[in-house]
C-alpha cells in the first residue's frame, strides 16, 4: 500500500475511532467503551476483527505507527514504537531502555505487559509488540493485519532471533 493510500485509510479510521478516544483516557481497557470496529477499521485490522472488541487506544497506536512508518528502515525502530505507544496512551510515559532488544523486559516490568507463549512472529496477535535480539541493538515492531510496522512497514517478520511477543492485558 502506498503512502497516500495509507493516509486516506488512516483518516477513515480516525473518524471511526475519534468518538471513542475521548472515553479511553481513564483506563488501559474499559469494556464499557470497547467496541467492535466498523467496516473501514475492520479492513485495516483484518477480516476476523469484526468479532473482537477493541480498546480505541490500540486502534490509535496502529494508526500512529502506520502513519509515521517509511517504506525502508531508518534504524530507529524502538524510537518509533515508543512514540506510538505513548501517543496512543497505551503507556503513560516514554520507555527509557536504549536498545530494542530490551523492550520486552521494560514493557513487562514498568508497564504491565505480558509475554505471550508465541514462538513465531506470524502467529502473534494484531497489536502485539514483537522483540528481536541480535549482536547489536536488536529490533522491535508492532504486528498488524498485513504484516509488521515500526519505523518502516514490512509484510514479513524481521530476520533476527525472535525474543517474544508482548501484549498489554485488558
Amino acid at each position: 500500500m502506498n503512502r497516500p493510500a495509507v493516509t486516506l485509510l488512516l483518516a477513515a479510521i480516525a473518524v471511526s475511532a475519534g468518538a471513542l478516544a475521548a472515553h479511553a483516557q481513564d483506563s488501559l481497557y474499559d469494556t464499557r467503551y470497547a467496541t467492535t470496529p466498523d467496516a473501514e477499521v475492520q479492513h485495516f485490522l483484518g477480516p476476523k476483527s469484526g468479532g473482537i472488541r477493541y480498546d480505541p487506544r490500540m486502534i490509535r497506536a496502529a494508526q500512529i505507527a502506520m502513519s509515521r512508518a517509511y517504506p525502508h528502515p531508518t534504524w530507529r525502530c524502538w524510537h518509533y514504537v515508543k512514540d506510538a505507544l505513548v501517543d496512543a496512551r497505551v503507556i503513560d510515559s516514554r520507555p527509557t531502555s536504549p536498545w530494542a532488544k530490551q523492550a520486552g523486559d521494560e514493557l513487562c516490568r514498568r508497564y504491565g505487559f505480558r509475554k505471550l507463549a508465541v514462538r513465531n512472529p506470524m502467529k502473534a496477535p494484531i497489536g502485539a509488540v514483537l522483540v528481536y535480539g541480535g549482536a547489536d541493538a536488536g529490533h522491535v515492531e508492532i504486528r498488524t493485519a498485513t504484516g509488521f510496522v515500526s519505523d518502516f512497514v514490512s509484510a514479513t517478520p524481521y530476520p533476527r532471533p525472535f525474543l517474544g511477543a508482548y501484549v498489554k492485558p485488558s
